[in-house]
C-alpha cells in the first residue's frame, strides 16, 4: 500500500496557536481510523539519533525492526512507525505539543493547557475528510501520561486509548514517592528531552533527516525569549511539596475516562510508570478495559512484534470495528517473572487477583517471617547510612508474589521527620541477589517510599494492600516518639524458588547498587535537609509495635 506522508500539518486551536503535526496515511479517500500521538520529544528526530544509545539496545534485542517490514525512516521515539500502522489501514497523526518542535507556544508539560490542546487535535483529526470520526492514541510514557489526562475529558472523537508505560498521579508516580520529591530524574530529563526541542531553539543538535533543518522550527529565539516562552518545571514541581490544586489539575480523574482502555505497564518501572499502568487500569471508569504488564526495557515491548500485533487488534476492533475476536482477550495478562529464565504469559481476569492471599511477613530483630515474633525489639540505624536488612529463612516451596504490597512499620526518629525507603530484594542460595532488567535500570523486586510527616491516611480511599495517604499536611514527629507508617509498596510479580530468601532492606536514603548508580533518586538539598532527615532512626518490632510487610501470595490454580 503507497503511503501519503503530509508533513508539518496545521492543526488551529480555539486561542489561535497554530500546533504542527505529520500526518500518514494510505493512499485513497478513506475514510481511515486515526491513531495519534502527542508529546514534547520531536516529530521530526529519528530514533537513532535523538537516542543513539537506545536504538543500538533495541535493535539488537529486534534486529528487524527497520527491515522486517518497516525501513525505520519515520521511527521517532515512544511513538508507532507508521510503515507497521499504515499497510493496514490506519492514518497515523503525529503532533509537537505546544512550545515544542515546530509548534510555537508556551512550553508548559503536563499542564491543562496542553491537555485542552490534545482534546482539540483529537476532534480535529475526528473530521478530516480522510477520518471516520474515530481517533485512539498510542505512545509511552510522556505520550501515556497525556492519554491518560485528555482522555478524563473526554473529547468527542476519542474512541480509544492505549496508555504504554505511562504514569496518572503527577504527584505520587511522578514527582514525590510517597511525599519525597524524586528529583533526579526531571532535572536530567527536563533539559535532555523537553529544552533540547523547545520551539525556536536555535541551539538544538537535532536535524530533521529528511531537510537538513532544525527540527525546532525556522524561528530563532535569544536566550531570554526561550526561557520566557516556558515554564520551569522542575522548579516548579520542588515548589509543590504538598498535593495541592496545581498537582491536582494535572492529574485525571481516571473515572472520567469512558472509552476502552489496554494499559501496558513494566514490572521493572518502579519510581515512574508502573503504579499508573495497575492504577489506571483499576479505576479508569470504562467497562472496556486491559491491563497487559511486561518487562524488560523502558522501550522494546512497543515495538516487538507480538506487542505492536496487540496494539493493532485493540485499535482494529474499537475504531473500525474488526471482527477480530478481541472482546475475548483476558481482561489481565501478565508476564510471570521467574529468577533466571524468561518469563511466561498468564491470562487473568481481574487486578488484583481475586484468589490473593494477603500473607504478612512479620519483621523481628533483622528477620522476616510467617509468624510474628515472641519478643518486640528495636533496631536503630544512622538515616543516611545503609539501613537495616530484613531477611526471611531459604524458601523451602517456590512461591509466587503478583500484586501491590504494603509495609507497616512503627518508626521513631532523633528529629522531628524521617523519610523511609524500603526495598524488596530477592537472593539466590549461593548469596547472590536476583536482579532484573528494567525501565530505567536495574532493578530489585520492588520500591517503595513514605516521609513520616506524610502518614496520615485517607480511609475511605486506603486498602490493606495500598494506604492511600492524601498529602495535604505536614505533622512532624515528636523526636525519639514511636508513630505507625502505613507505606504503599509498588507493585511487584515474583516467583521465589525453592531455596531462595527475600530481604526487605530499609533505609532513609536512596538504594543503589555498587558501581550502577540510580538513574530516579531523592536528593534534593532542600527537600532532604540533613538536620531533618539524617537523624538517627529507630524501627520497633514485636508486641504491641507490630511491623510486617504484606504480601501478594498466589496460589497455584
Amino acid at each position: 500500500m503507497t503511503m501519503i506522508v503530509e508533513r508539518d500539518v496545521a492543526i488551529p486551536m480555539a486561542d489561535g496557536v497554530v500546533l504542527r503535526a505529520n500526518v500518514f496515511r494510505p493512499e485513497g479517500p478513506g475514510p481511515f481510523p486515526v491513531i495519534m500521538s502527542m508529546g514534547i520529544y520531536g516529530k521530526d528526530i529519528h530514533f537513532a539519533d535523538g537516542y543513539t544509545p537506545q536504538w543500538a539496545v533495541l535493535t539488537k534485542l529486534y534486529p528487524g525492526l527497520a527491515t522486517d517490514g518497516s525501513t525505520g525512516r519515520w521511527l521517532r521515539w515512544e511513538v508507532p512507525d507508521p510503515e507497521r500502522f499504515v499497510p493496514d489501514g490506519f492514518a497515523l497523526v503525529n503532533v509537537d505539543s505546544r512550545g515544542s518542535g515546530k509548534s510555537p507556544g508556551y512550553l508548559d508539560p503536563f499542564s491543562p493547557r496542553e491537555t485542552q490542546d490534545y482534546a482539540e487535535a483529537i476532534d480535529w483529526a475526528g473530521t478530516q475528510p480522510w477520518s471516520n470520526g474515530k481517533v485512539g492514541l498510542l505512545g509511552v510514557s510522556y505520550l501515556a501520561i497525556k492519554q491518560w489526562q485528555v482522555a478524563a475529558l473526554r473529547p468527542k472523537h476519542l474512541a480509544a486509548i492505549v496508555p504504554w508505560e505511562g504514569a496518572t498521579d503527577l504527584y505520587r508516580d511522578w514527582s514525590h514517592h510517597g511525599g519525597i520529591l524524586s528529583n533526579s530524574f526531571t532535572e536530567a530529563w527536563w533539559p535532555r528531552q523537553a529544552l533540547v526541542n523547545q520551539h525556536g531553539s536555535a541551539e538544538t543538535p537535532h536535524r530533521d533527516r529528511e531537510t537538513g533543518e532544525r527540527t525546532t522550527g525556522p524561528a530563532a529565539f535569544s536566550a531570554d525569549i526561550l526561557k520566557g516562552s516556558r515554564s520551569e518545571h522542575p522548579q516548579q514541581i520542588a515548589e509543590h511539596p504538598l498535593d495541592d490544586g496545581w498537582m491536582r489539575e494535572r492529574t485525571p480523574d481516571l473515572s472520567r475516562i469512558t472509552v476502552p482502555v489496554l494499559s501496558a505497564g513494566n514490572w521493572g518501572g518502579p519510581g515512574l510508570h508502573l503504579r499508573g499502568n495497575t492504577l489506571g487500569f483499576e479505576r479508569a471508569g470504562t467497562p472496556d478495559k486491559w491491563l497487559s504488564m511486561h518487562d524488560g526495557t523502558h522501550y522494546e515491548s512497543f515495538y516487538l512484534p507480538d506487542y505492536v500485533a496487540m496494539q493493532k487488534r485493540f485499535l482494529g476492533h474499537f475504531l473500525r470495528g474488526d471482527a477480530n475476536g478481541w472482546e475475548s482477550e483476558p481482561r489481565v495478562q501478565l508476564s510471570i517473572r521467574h529468577p533466571g529464565r524468561p518469563s511466561l504469559r498468564r491470562m487473568e481476569r481481574e487486578w488484583p487477583l481475586a484468589r490473593t492471599h494477603w500473607t504478612k511477613l512479620y519483621l523481628g530483630d533483622r528477620s522476616l517471617g510467617w509468624t510474628a515474633p515472641g519478643d518486640d525489639a528495636v533496631l536503630d540505624y544512622d538515616a543516611f547510612g545503609e539501613g537495616i536488612d530484613f531477611t526471611t529463612a531459604p524458601f523451602d516451596t517456590a512461591m509466587e508474589f503478583t500484586g501491590p504490597l504494603a509495609l507497616r512499620l512503627w518508626v521513631a526518629s532523633s528529629t522531628v521527620d524521617m523519610d523511609v525507603f524500603a526495598t524488596l530484594r530477592c537472593f539466590a542460595p549461593d548469596g547472590q541477589e536476583v536482579v532484573f532488567t528494567g525501565a530505567h535500570e536495574p532493578v530489585p523486586v520492588a520500591r517503595g517510599w513514605l516521609r513520616a510527616s506524610h502518614r496520615a491516611l485517607d480511609e475511605a480511599r486506603s486498602t490493606p494492600w495500598r494506604p492511600w495517604h492524601p498529602h495535604d499536611r505536614v505533622e512532624p514527629l515528636e523526636p525519639g516518639t514511636f508513630v505507625k507508617l502505613d507505606i504503599e509498596i509498588w507493585p511487584t510479580c515474583l516467583v521465589v524458588p525453592l531455596g531462595h530468601r527475600l530481604v526487605l532492606t530499609v533505609a532513609g536514603r536512596d538504594f543503589e547498587y555498587p558501581g550502577r548508580p540510580g538513574r530516579i533518586l531523592h536528593n534534593h538539598q532542600r527537600d532532604r535537609d540533613a538536620t531533618i532527615f539524617g537523624g538517627r532512626n529507630s524501627i520497633a518490632t514485636g508486641g504491641a509495635r507490630e511491623s510486617f510487610l504484606l504480601m501478594p501470595l498466589i496460589p497455584e490454580r
